[in-house]
């Protein structure tokens, strides 16, 4: 439904201004080799077919049902380019395209062994799976830890599956952790946050294959902005005010 929100607000754009908005995407390098070698694979199969069966009703099967999966698989890969406008300071932007899932309290004992309010982000294989960072800091340290594969939106999946943990300290001392969750079937995560580095609003944190989760914990004192099952865009919505 989001995604059809998109196109039917892209279609009534002036021309102009759809020029502008195809400008400002582009593919994730996540996804560049695997279009561009699928690329090849489809058009030497329907060239194959094309040539050397006499009917072509192979060759346009083939190309409907592979051409249909490569425009879905270009489709999950693109990324669009966003800048955050205004100031930064207390905000907590959402770092993934999808929608809220969670807003609660939840007790966090894997580091902060106290509550923390906790806003989760289901993204499913429609929307843009790059990440960006949610806050600007210093990455305090990034945490892999093996798991399962649960559905992304069960309670359980934040921490039983598969996850990536990122600590970011923001200029005022306050620690955020950012969650990247893999699903039943996203099986990859990449985190391109390293320790100790600088990192800012409108830089990526990483990217999460096919469709999952992130979560993000804050302290109590900060200000949830947004309500459940909101629609979110990564770089864009402010998810939460810090106190």
């Amino acid at each position: 439904m989001y995604l059809c929100t998109q196109i039917t607000e892209y279609s009534l754009l002036p021309m102009g201004e759809k020029i502008k908005k195809l400008k400002k995407i582009r593919i994730h390098r996540e996804g560049t080799n695997e279009l561009f070698i699928s690329a090849l694979a489809i058009c030497g199969i329907s060239y194959a077919l094309w040539y050397y069966l006499s009917t072509p009703i192979p060759f346009w099967i083939f190309i409907i049902i592979f051409g249909a999966a490569w425009l879905m698989a270009l489709n999950f890969y693109r990324c669009p380019i966003r800048y955050f406008n205004g100031d930064t300071e207390k905000l907590v932007v959402a770092p993934a395209d999808g929608k809220i899932v969670v807003i609660e309290e939840a007790e966090e004992n894997e580091y902060f062994h106290d509550k923390r309010l906790m806003i989760s982000i289901f993204m499913s294989p429609l929307n843009v799976h790059a990440n960006w960072f949610p806050v600007d800091g210093k990455v305090k340290f990034v945490h892999h830890q093996d798991g399962n594969y649960h559905k992304a939106w069960l309670p359980k999946a934040s921490e039983e599956n598969e996850h990536a943990d990122i600590m970011i300290t923001t200029p005022d001392g306050t620690d955020v952790l950012v969650r990247q969750i893999a699903g039943a079937m996203a099986r990859r995560i990449v985190t391109y946050a390293k320790e100790d580095e600088e990192c800012y609003i409108d830089e990526h944190l990483g990217f999460i294959k096919l469709g999952s989760r992130v979560d993000v914990y804050l302290p109590l004192t900060a200000k949830a902005c947004v309500t459940m099952g909101q629609p979110t865009t990564g770089d864009q919505t402010v998810i939460a005010k810090l106190a």
